[in-house]
């Protein structure tokens, strides 16, 4: 359902510009697309993380799985992930509307990505910068470190299993979510922290086409 939303905030409106070779957007419309942009996409790091965790608990721990990831216990995983994420979009697309746009501004990308709109307001733009380097570090990066270590539990686990029959079995039901993590991270961390660098904006727009397209 997510990935659904996600992609909806942003293929839609490409497709039409691309039917009707308008690619003009709202300033109202803008400011939508890109809260609903965030939302999702911090959305779908969170639940990336508890898709590994679940990973995790079903791997190290199955004789447990039923006790540990009970439907209330997943319930509150999913409701606080999209608490973070409403959070995080509410304050990043609230900084934007404090700032000044010049009129007629021309945003050199498919959608309104936040990075790229703050690089045309005419007001200072540092507390948007600062806020959005932070939000990368620390929603990313919290999520990206706790896949990872629970990946690396996983993966202690699955050398642990005698058989290379049993360890390709088990190693194949993260396979596909190994796949979406890879492919999404890296594209995303590609763009936002390389941002401050110099950096093409054909380059950011295939890199955003893959963690917003291709990962769905």
């Amino acid at each position: 359902f997510v990935d659904i939303c996600f992609i909806s905030t942003t293929v839609p409106k490409m497709l039409k510009n691309i039917s009707t070779q308008n690619k003009v957007i709202t300033y109202e419309g803008c400011i939508i697309q890109m809260y609903f942009f965030i939302l999702f996409a911090t959305l779908d790091m969170f639940l990336l993380t508890v898709m590994a965790y679940d990973r995790f608990v079903a791997i190290c721990h199955p004789l447990h799985y039923t006790v540990i990831m009970k439907p209330r216990v997943c319930g509150l995983l999913v409701l606080l992930s999209w608490i973070m994420s409403a959070l995080n979009s509410l304050i990043q697309s609230i900084m934007v509307l404090w700032l000044a746009f010049c009129s007629d501004s021309e945003i050199p990308h498919f959608f309104c990505e936040v990075n790229q709109v703050v690089e045309l307001a005419c007001s200072d733009t540092f507390l948007n910068d600062l806020l959005m380097y932070f939000a990368t570090g620390v929603y990313g990066g919290f999520s990206l470190t706790g896949i990872l270590y629970l990946y690396s539990k996983v993966v202690s686990s699955i050398l642990g299993i005698s058989s290379a029959w049993g360890k390709y079995k088990t190693f194949s039901t993260c396979a596909s979510h190994l796949s979406v993590v890879s492919l999404f991270y890296c594209t995303v961390l590609g763009v936002y922290l390389s941002s401050a660098a110099t950096h093409s904006s054909q380059s950011s727009a295939v890199s955003s086409v893959m963690y917003t397209v291709v990962t769905a």
